[in-house]
């Protein structure tokens, strides 16, 4: 249900902006920040749907806080190719090498969570 609010304020919210208002700077910013919204929000329903998929069973089901934050990481890749295509600045090896640091660190965050989870 978060995600759905997130995805429909952020959308929304992009249209308003695209559509009324003139590119300055702080509607840029703001730009940038309904796109993240948007974008966390939308791929929170994915997110969600590959860990029913592919979670393993003899593990428990990840928390909310792991699935909202790997979304973020979406919005965050989302955005910052977006903000990189402005200076014309994004090609494939770049997104690929952002792509591989994001999942690098959220590989780490779930390594380090993983030590601390003990089967009962």
């Amino acid at each position: 249900m978060a995600g759905v609010i997130l995805a429909a304020g952020g959308w929304s919210g992009l249209v308003w902006l695209v559509t009324h208002t003139l590119p300055t700077v702080p509607n840029r910013w703001m730009f940038f920040a309904l796109l993240h919204a948007a974008t966390t929000g939308t791929a929170l329903p994915f997110v969600y749907y590959l860990h029913i998929l592919f979670g393993r069973k003899d593990r428990p089901q990840v928390g909310s806080v792991v699935l909202v934050r790997q979304a973020m990481w979406v919005g965050l890749f989302v955005t910052t190719c977006a903000w990189l295509l402005i200076p014309r600045l994004l090609s494939i090896l770049v997104a690929l090498v952002l792509a591989g640091a994001l999942i690098t660190i959220e590989a780490l965050l779930r390594l380090r969570e993983m030590t601390r989870w003990r089967p009962e």
